[in-house]
């Protein structure tokens, strides 16, 4: 009974903590290379990490639908290369001050990337675990806000405009779904109910947002 109160308490503590180093042990989750033999600490910690590894599996499909879009932008042939490139800059996510956090920024850039650029990736699958980019436009923000969803638990919202973009976290909400984070510039919120949504980055108010009818 003992060995097995322990081990539940380390998946659980796995499930809350993205696998804390007092559950080495703990099983891994499905993602899109095995797992036994992963050896960057990235991986590690996707394998061990359920909502980093709902996003591995979900990028590996935008990643494959991208290749059967001749249409796609860029080309199939340039998304392969990207691919390469985009693992290896996600890898070095391993030696940055907070490698969970750079590492769903990282998957949340790239599936906004694949789905901006295909309609084929952007196909409304029932399993999906992606939406977006929508387009939303602020008052008094003259510049339009494009979203990428990841839906998983918690959510994540990719938001870009001009040349910045910020990564969002989803936090608890009574109403609609609200995402928070920070950068060096300080604190974000997106609170989105529908097509509207509610916008405040640092040193502004709250800006009232609407979603462009053709998404």
């Amino acid at each position: 009974m003992k060995t097995s109160t322990a081990l539940f308490n380390c998946l659980l503590a796995a499930s809350l903590c993205a696998a804390a180093s007092t559950c080495a042990n703990a099983a891994s989750f499905k993602t899109s290379f095995d797992c036994a033999t992963a050896q960057v600490s990235v991986e590690k910690l996707i394998c061990r990490d359920p909502q980093l590894a709902q996003m591995d599996l979900e990028l590996l499909r935008l990643y494959r639908l991208a290749l059967t879009d001749e249409r796609s932008v860029p080309p199939p042939s340039k998304v392969m290369i990207d691919q390469q490139f985009w693992i290896d800059a996600r890898n070095q996510c391993g030696s940055s001050a907070e490698p969970r956090a750079c590492t769903i920024r990282s998957y949340a850039e790239r599936a906004y990337q694949l789905r901006q650029g295909s309609a084929i990736v952007r196909t409304r699958d029932p399993d999906r675990l992606t939406e977006g980019p929508l387009t939303f436009r602020c008052t008094g923000f003259n510049t339009p806000i494009a979203a990428s969803f990841f839906i998983t638990q918690p959510g994540v919202v990719y938001l870009k405009w001009a040349n910045t973009s910020v990564t969002l976290n989803q936090v608890p909400s009574d109403s609609g779904a609200h995402y928070t984070g920070k950068d060096s510039q300080g604190m974000y919120s997106f609170w989105q109910d529908g097509n509207d949504a509610l916008f405040q980055k640092p040193g502004s108010g709250e800006m009232r947002c609407t979603a462009d009818s053709g998404g």
